[in-house]
């Protein structure tokens, strides 16, 4: 159980139409993992925990907000980037997500920020390198073009990201909401997104790399991507060679 920090102060008020919710709209749980959660590293963690959303029947598909993911204790990558734009939010963080457009339509969704003048996210993801980013890329493109090699599977290949401040949603409530919040997606996929290039001979070769890694190892996952240093922790699940374990820990 999460327990609350009497130091941590949530932000006291709405600043306008689209700002930071006042502390008194969030319900007692909600309060306590916020006061709890204080920095990139502890959301990741806490993201790392809860179980992925693969939206089963008879739900379905969904997208739930900062409040949903609380009730069901569970996300997918948008979820998640929602839940860390609410709780880093009252921390003084933007709301800023970074959307990827990958080349089979399968897009992921990630929350990104700044530390001083470096990059980096918070992230939860069906594959162990979608997920979080250390604070040391010098520009967004920087730090997008690092989920490049992760995300070639058997289909994936990203074509183009976008940074975008989930403040133009305006007063939408996608905070909060009890139900669905599909806005936010037709929002995202309407958003123009920068051109990623990638070599097409590069892209082969790693996805028959990713083929036979699958093969040979019965399905798991592949963690021999370069740069594994700036990971941030990924979940327990994804780790299947202790001797990789420690990379991507902040010492």
């Amino acid at each position: 159980m999460l327990k609350a920090d009497a130091r941590v102060r949530l932000k006291p008020d709405t600043t306008d139409a689209g700002g930071a919710l006042a502390s008194d709209a969030f319900r007692p749980r909600e309060r306590r993992i916020i006061e709890q959660l204080r920095t990139p590293l502890a959301v990741q963690r806490y993201l790392n925990r809860l179980p992925y959303n693969n939206e089963p029947p008879p739900a379905g598909a969904t997208l739930r907000s900062f409040r949903g993911v609380v009730r069901h204790g569970c996300a997918h990558c948008l979820e998640a980037a929602l839940f860390a734009a609410v709780v880093l939010e009252q921390h003084g963080y933007p709301p800023l997500v970074l959307s990827f457009e990958s080349i089979d339509e399968l897009d992921h969704v990630i929350f990104v920020y700044r530390r001083g003048a470096r990059w980096g996210s918070v992230a939860r993801s069906r594959d162990p390198g979608l997920h979080g980013r250390r604070a040391v890329f010098a520009t967004a493109r920087a730090l997008a073009l690092s989920y490049c090699d992760p995300y070639i599977d058997f289909t994936g290949r990203i074509r183009g990201y976008a940074i975008v401040d989930l403040r133009v949603m305006g007063t939408y409530d996608w905070r909060l909401a009890d139900t669905n919040v599909w806005k936010v997606e037709r929002m995202l996929l309407e958003y123009p997104h920068r051109r990623i290039e990638s070599s097409d001979r590069r892209v082969h070769a790693l996805r028959e790399r990713y083929r036979a890694f699958r093969k040979e190892h019965h399905g798991k996952k592949p963690l021999f991507y370069r740069g594994r240093d700036r990971w941030t922790e990924i979940p327990e699940e994804f780790i299947y060679d202790r001797r990789v374990e420690h990379l991507g820990r902040k010492s």
